[in-house]
């Protein structure tokens, strides 16, 4: 399982390096459409709807407003859901008879990724996924160190407080490090930009962690050998992405 697990996260990262810095845009664009119609597909099972239809209706959805360039009003809506909508969502609880609207709500969990990473640049979208990982990471030994209170424990038992304390302390240290590859950088809005990142990336992850929990599942799907679904590898990014190209203009210089 280990191995799997090494060997399809190395294909993965290959995969994106190559896409992000060598396909051409409109090539890209194909290619996340068909990647969030895939992750659609697993939202659809897990929300109890029409997965084929539900992943086509998505896709077109997210090819639409790509290739007419209306980016910037999903990537508002997305700022919305993530830091008002999701976190109440979770606390009231995600239960099973809330599918249908978990469904609507994933084209706003989607869409507005997959643009995020047609709007930032390559660059960007790396320094962006490098924070989430990092975060989650910092995060995970953290949790596993010093945890002791439990975040969320009828979503995901092993999150804790100072896990995520030790996430936003790794994003912060990765994000005064990335500061370097940037001009004109305000560092104040840049650090908080960064602590909030960090912060949805936790959102994220309980989100799709809590889809998962109401649908009687552990993974979004079996497509990637040792790490489950789409969804299980993008769950804290779909939170990240647009909000950091919502920002980005405004705190690094373009």
């Amino acid at each position: 399982m280990l191995a799997a697990r090494v060997a399809t996260a190395a294909v993965l990262i290959a995969a994106l390096l190559g896409a992000l810095f060598l396909l051409p845009p409109a090539w890209l664009k194909a290619l996340i459409t068909a990647l969030v119609a895939l992750a659609a597909f697993e939202w659809g099972r897990l929300c109890r709807v029409d997965a084929m239809l539900y992943a086509a209706l998505t896709g077109v959805i997210f090819a639409l407003s790509a290739w007419s360039g209306a980016a910037q009003p999903w990537l508002a809506a997305a700022a919305v859901f993530w830091l008002l909508v999701a976190p109440l969502w979770l606390w009231r609880g995600v239960q099973p008879a809330q599918a249908r609207l978990l469904a609507l709500a994933g084209v706003a969990v989607l869409v507005p990724a997959g643009l995020a990473m047609v709007e930032l640049s390559p660059g960007r979208v790396l320094a962006v996924l490098g924070l989430t990982w990092v975060a989650d990471s910092a995060a995970y030994f953290a949790g596993t160190r010093y945890g002791r209170h439990r975040m969320a424990p009828s979503i995901s038992p092993g999150k804790t407080w100072e896990g995520a304390a030790g996430g936003v302390a790794g994003a912060l240290a990765y994000a005064i490090i990335c500061a370097s590859l940037f001009k004109g950088i305000a560092w104040v809005p840049f650090l908080a930009a960064a602590a909030l990142l960090a912060v949805l990336s936790i959102v994220g992850d309980l989100f799709e962690s809590a889809a998962k929990r109401q649908a009687g599942v552990k993974d979004s799907g079996a497509l990637l050998p040792g790490h489950g679904g789409i969804l299980d590898r993008i769950d804290s990014a779909t939170s990240t992405l647009p909000l950091a190209a919502a920002v980005a203009p405004w705190i690094v210089g373009r």
